[in-house]
């Protein structure tokens, strides 16, 4: 029997961990799957499929081969934790950790297995909550990512399927590691939301990194101002990406929903709320039933606040995959349990309300709209303002 979407986790991606001081947290899963569990939303006796870990010919789709063999060294523990740092593998972002390998290959695993689901018509949707690690160079690890999951479920749905895949990254950061893999490739656009390189790692992702070659066109950038809040943010969203989408005619849908745009987010500079999260969530899962058949593969990628809004975002969009409506509060037994974790009070409701940030700053919004019409002026697009 065809489910309508389905969650990807495996116990083993608890073990993507770089340890106790490091800002991406292994326990942001349990506290979002438990969240799940109390809306009764999820039951991993009955909806979780099986997850195989990506295999070497998998990861050598986008990974280089010796960047690989560096990965597997570096987790071992017969080797010494240094001695890596030509392949990122090294300082505060990317520690060496035991056996990563094996953990980031799980977790690429579960992205892999989400797009063979969806590519089969086994389910219209797919969402692995540990994936997303978009940052992932071709021979180098980078922003707490060491195999590039959506690029090698990218690559999956080409080699075996022969699809042409749009990857769309609502995360904060811009998602260098997929547009530089598929960068020459016309079989994958690229489209990425992130906040302006000139204030936020990784540097990338200006409106001039349009693909080169036979990719020229096929990856465009959209860079916001610091404290951009829900309206300039949306309506930047909505005017580019259904138009893309409708041009470029894609057989998957991948969608990155890191949720350290947030303006709880203690790593970066935007200001949004949750209802962003909520639209942008049913703007993605409407092209997938405009243009995909509803194929449709979601990843959760970066969130830093993460026992309070990273939780709260994956339920919203797996809400909105599910068409199952959220309650208005959360439950109170799960805000019992995970309030001790929170070094601020928690929400209590899932969508923000309107009093939780400030107005508009309308020098933000007009420097804003002045990019958006730049990259619409790439695309081809009209370059009056969006309504």
């Amino acid at each position: 029997m065809k489910h309508d979407a389905i969650l990807l986790h495996h116990p083993d991606f608890l073990n993507y961990d770089f340890g106790p001081y490091h800002p991406l947290r292994p326990e942001r899963l349990t506290a979002g799957l438990d969240l799940f569990q109390s809306l009764g939303f999820y039951d991993p006796d009955r909806d979780g499929p099986t997850i195989l870990p990506a295999t070497r010919d998998d990861l050598e789709f986008v990974h280089d081969p010796l960047y690989i063999d560096a990965v597997i060294a570096a987790g071992s523990s017969s080797s010494p934790s240094s001695g890596y740092a030509q392949f990122g593998l090294d300082g505060a972002d990317n520690p060496p950790f035991p056996s990563m390998h094996e953990a980031s290959a799980m977790v690429t695993g579960g992205t892999i297995e989400a797009v063979r689901h969806v590519m089969r018509g086994d389910v219209d949707h797919a969402f692995n909550p540990a994936g997303g690690l978009h940052h992932a160079q071709r021979a180098r690890a980078s922003g707490f990512c060491i195999y590039d999951d959506p690029a090698a479920a990218a690559a999956l749905a080409i080699s075996e399927f022969g699809a042409r895949v749009f990857y769309v990254d609502f995360d904060c950061h811009h998602g260098d590691g997929v547009q530089w893999i598929f960068y020459q490739d016309p079989r994958v656009f690229t489209l990425s939301f992130h906040e302006s390189g000139r204030y936020l790692f990784p540097g990338t992702g200006s409106p001039d990194e349009r693909g080169s070659g036979a990719g020229e066109g096929t990856s465009v950038n959209m860079p916001f101002e610091p404290f951009t809040e829900d309206t300039s943010w949306l309506e930047a969203v909505e005017t580019l990406l259904p138009d893309l989408v409708h041009r470029f005619q894609p057989d998957l849908l991948i969608s990155n929903h890191g949720c350290d745009t947030h303006y709880f987010d203690p790593l970066t500079h935007l200001s949004l709320s949750t209802r962003a999260f909520s639209r942008q969530a049913r703007l993605v899962h409407e092209l997938a039933h405009e243009h995909t058949e509803g194929r449709w593969v979601a990843v959760g990628s970066g969130g830093y606040d993460w026992v309070d809004v990273v939780p709260r975002s994956w339920a919203i969009l797996w809400s909105e995959m599910t068409r199952q409506p959220l309650p208005e509060q959360l439950p109170s037994s799960w805000l019992e349990r995970w309030t001790p974790s929170a070094d601020h009070p928690l929400h209590t409701r899932f969508v923000d309300s309107d009093e939780s940030w400030g107005m508009e700053i309308p020098e933000v919004s007009r420097a804003n709209r002045e990019t958006l019409q730049v990259v619409r002026r790439s695309v081809g697009a009209p370059s009056h303002s969006a309504t």
